[in-house]
């Protein structure tokens, strides 16, 4: 069994952007609509879309802001 030491890599602030992806797609107000559509998909669709994208967004960032020197 390893003994855990004080320099953990995951303390770092930068992981709390990773709440955003997942709070986002929780927020019902912000899809709770037919209209605007988006080459005829109403907003539900493309926005499911959007959230990838910003899940993949916040994902790298925190990634490249963490990493540490190899």
């Amino acid at each position: 069994m390893t003994v855990p030491n004080g320099d953990r890599s995951d303390r770092s602030p930068w992981n709390w952007l990773l709440v955003v992806p997942i709070v986002l797609p929780l927020l019902p107000f912000l899809f709770n609509s037919d209209e605007p559509r988006l080459l005829g998909f109403p907003l539900f669709y493309w926005l499911q879309l959007a959230f990838i994208a910003v899940g993949v967004t916040c994902t790298t960032v925190v990634y490249q802001m963490t990493k540490r020197g190899r």
